[in-house]
């Protein structure tokens, strides 16, 4: 994929350039200013961080994550800003086109969609539920959700097929048309070709043996297909091993296709193995039996792309390939430790999962509901669910179509199906704190675009960390049950 096909793999291309400008005298030193920079605006978030903690009380209705920025009305409804330097963060690296779709998805589901449905509580479902209750309105944000991530998801699992499927016929032709790293032709000068051919020989010389990739994927072939049946009884050894002789075949396809659109489609391919392993068991485990083979079989095809990429950011910066596949192994065996123990500290002091909680965990509660339609179908949905389901993955269908089939001048401004499903469940306060940060980088682009691309990135991390690392803090205080001092609480005057 790298030497024969030279597939781009976008990001790993950008790494790479980005690595090497750092050798360069004048990237050396805006190197050093982006780490000043991020410096700077992680203790910013930091030291706000830990100042909203002392006003945010016990529960989740205090402090500045519900502050009602546009008043009580709207703050019912998940519109106001929550002060979070997380989202303004995810607003500053994001492209515009998803920040607004995201906005977009918050202003119909939670500005028009959630209250209309609302407003037939005791005829569409019956009225008093709780608020986690799927035969309620909850049932509703979940399932539209995943009607729109499902159509989008498979549009472009289609698309990246037919796409791959193409290239690979037109590579014997070499008549591609596709975004491909050229070969070097004879008019290119002799310092470009021997740069080349000192990427192709480092590439080479540490090349990971085929025997040994064989023997490794086997290995964990005949350790998986012993173990996992043993922690999720209901996914059986013989389950487990069509997993792993599927899932090859898969990584390939969307490794090709990563390479081509720097898309990694691996939760559709999981999504796709999670249905179907659900509907094998049925009612007698198939809940934990599809999502743990949609666990493996996502492992296997995004770690897949993942290392593509990491491959070509190797060849293009003259690093070794071994190196790079034993940082993934040594990077794998940490997070075989650190991500068990962030769950259990996470699990420990936050009330995980729950839909009004500040950690709602969508993607959990969306796989699991997929597993269960997967086994009931779709006579446990709520009145009309079905309908508006469908509706909506049609139209998340003919807005990818309406995005690939116009000109770039138009299709820029469409919205993104994906991005507009994400709020439809959580809420709409991220969405507003994505756009805020959407807004600012906008304003920074007219003022000084050169800045704006410099350091955009230094400070949108700087934010995402600072408020991240106080998380272990909180956690900690958390779990020795010492409380913040203050609640902050806005409700209506006593005189209305």
């Amino acid at each position: 994929m790298v030497m024969d096909y030279k597939l781009t793999y976008p990001s790993g291309t950008a790494t790479a350039m980005l690595i090497n400008s750092f050798h360069t005298n004048s990237g050396a030193e805006l190197a050093g200013k982006q780490v000043t920079c991020l410096g700077k605006y992680l203790s910013i978030s930091l030291v706000w961080s830990c100042f909203k903690w002392f006003f945010s009380g016990i529960g989740d209705s205090c402090g500045f994550d519900n502050f009602p920025s546009f008043g009580l009305t709207l703050f019912k409804n998940t519109f106001y800003f929550d002060f979070s330097p997380t989202y303004v963060g995810c607003g500053l690296i994001c492209p515009h086109i998803v920040n607004c779709s995201v906005l977009l998805g918050a202003i119909i589901s939670w500005g028009f969609l959630w209250p209309f449905i609302s407003a037939h509580s005791g005829d569409w479902y019956p009225s008093g539920l709780e608020s986690n209750n799927f035969k309620g309105l909850y049932g509703y944000k979940v399932f539209i959700a995943i009607a729109l991530i499902l159509g989008d998801g498979l549009y472009n699992l289609v698309k990246i097929i037919y796409i791959t499927a193409k290239e690979m016929c037109n590579q014997s032709t070499k008549q591609s048309k596709l975004p491909i790293v050229n070969e070097i032709t004879d008019n290119e000068s002799s310092k470009r070709l021997e740069e080349q051919r000192k990427r192709d020989e480092i590439f080479l010389k540490d090349r990971i043996p085929a025997w040994f990739a064989a023997s490794g994927y086997v290995a964990l072939v005949a350790i998986s297909t012993a173990t996992i049946p043993i922690i999720f009884p209901p996914l059986k050894w013989y389950l487990v091993l069509v997993s792993y002789i599927i899932a090859p075949a898969l990584a390939f396809c969307n490794s090709y296709g990563t390479g081509l659109t720097d898309w990694s489609l691996s939760s559709s391919y999981g999504k796709i193995g999670l249905f179907i392993m659900a509907s094998l068991v049925g009612s007698n485990g198939g809940v934990i039996a599809g999502l743990a083979a949609c666990g493996v079989m996502m492992s296997i095809v995004s770690t897949a792309a993942d290392l593509m990429q990491d491959f070509k950011t190797g060849y293009l910066t003259l690093s070794s390939a071994k190196s790079m596949f034993v940082s993934q192994l040594l990077g794998t065996a940490m997070g075989c430790v650190i991500a068990p123990l962030t769950f259990w500290l996470f699990w420990t002091a936050f009330d995980i999962g729950s839909p009004d909680g500040p950690y709602k965990a969508p993607n959990a509660v969306i796989f699991r509901e997929m597993a269960i339609l997967g086994i009931e179908g779709f006579s446990e949905l709520p009145k009309h669910c079905l309908a508006l389901c469908c509706g909506f993955f049609v139209g998340a269908l003919i807005v990818n179509l309406l995005r690939d089939a116009t000109p770039k001048k138009i299709s820029q401004f469409i919205p993104i199906p994906m991005a507009m499903a994400i709020p439809f469940y959580i809420g709409a306060y991220f969405a507003v704190d994505m756009f805020v940060g959407t807004v600012i980088l906008y304003i920074w682009e007219r003022i000084n675009r050169k800045d704006a691309e410099d350091y955009a990135c230094a400070v949108a991390s700087g934010l995402i960390c600072g408020d991240g690392i106080w998380t272990i803090p909180s956690a900690i205080l958390s779990i020795l049950r010492i409380n913040p001092p203050i609640c902050m609480y806005f409700g209506p005057s006593l005189g209305s």
